[in-house]
């Protein structure tokens, strides 16, 4: 159809509605196109989904093609997934102990399009919380609150076995559990401080005790080897005092004064006068 103005055509009217339609058609092509190739991020799989059907298998990382318009591509991160959960549970003396988790756990690649067509992209909330926190109970449970402090590399581990029995055939694999917290009630903490300050203080009395023990023991050992010292000394003295040594250290010790003996009626003789007198006599 032409367009007059004024009895003239108007030739170029025409020309534009082609262009337009080019334009138009190019446009299409173009969002055709675009549509037609997705691209899986490296550490991701992708799963196909047809009209609102999930089609077994993943796409790998790299470019692929799709059916335009048909099929949509949702992307399933398959590389270590980070998950704190704060939870409580009672111990097996029934104390309450809330805890902080930090997870650590992956998707498995060849079931992402299972878990996304069973459970849907929400997983996390979905199977991995409520799974953290029914293990969580079965395993506090085996040990008093006492234990749960003083074990919680064997408590980590336990939950790390419980989570992949109930998670590995669903497709998701816990790498890693670590406990960031135990807390307690405020009167088992109390009770725990005054058990440790209890048995510090045995502790110190034993200790004390042990020590006594041992200076006794090292003090009669020495008063041992001093007596026996001694004695030795004593016999070797005696075997060396002949009687010809007795009497030198007599003669040594000697005043020249002869001595005095006590005589009847309470009378004092010296023996030295004596001798004298009976010298002259003769």
């Amino acid at each position: 159809m032409t367009v007059s103005v004024n009895g003239e055509k108007k030739p170029g009217v025409k020309k534009w509605k082609k262009l337009i339609i080019i334009g138009v058609i190019a446009l299409f092509a173009l969002v055709v196109l675009l549509n037609s190739f997705t691209v899986v991020d490296a550490g991701h799989t992708g799963v196909v989904v047809t009209l609102g059907s999930v089609n077994e298998g993943v796409l790998q990382e790299g470019i692929h093609t799709k059916a335009p318009f048909v099929q949509s591509v949702i992307k399933i991160d398959n590389r270590i997934q980070k998950l704190e959960v704060n939870t409580e549970a009672f111990s097996k003396d029934l104390q309450s102990v809330k805890t902080v988790l930090a997870i650590n756990y992956r998707v498995d690649t060849s079931k992402s399009y299972s878990i996304y067509k069973n459970i849907g992209a929400d997983y996390e909330n979905v199977l991995v919380v409520p799974a953290v926190n029914e293990v969580l109970k079965a395993t506090t449970a085996q040990y008093t609150a006492e234990e749960s402090v003083t074990n919680r590399a064997l408590i980590s581990d336990g939950l790390v076995e419980g989570l992949n029995k109930k998670l590995n055939e669903l497709g998701l694999y816990v790498t890693d559990v670590n406990i960031i917290d135990f807390d307690f009630s405020e009167a088992f903490i109390n009770a725990i401080e005054e058990k440790q300050v209890a048995q510090q203080k045995l502790l110190k009395a034993e200790t004390e005790k042990q020590t006594a023990i041992t200076n006794a023991k090292a003090a009669a050992e020495a008063a041992k080897i001093k007596a026996e010292g001694d004695a030795e000394a004593n016999k070797k003295l005696n075997d060396s005092l002949t009687d010809r040594v007795i009497e030198n250290k007599k003669i040594e010790k000697w005043n020249g004064e002869l001595p005095r003996v006590s005589g009847s009626g309470g009378t004092i003789i010296d023996i030295g006068s004596v001798d004298s007198t009976t010298a002259k006599s003769e």
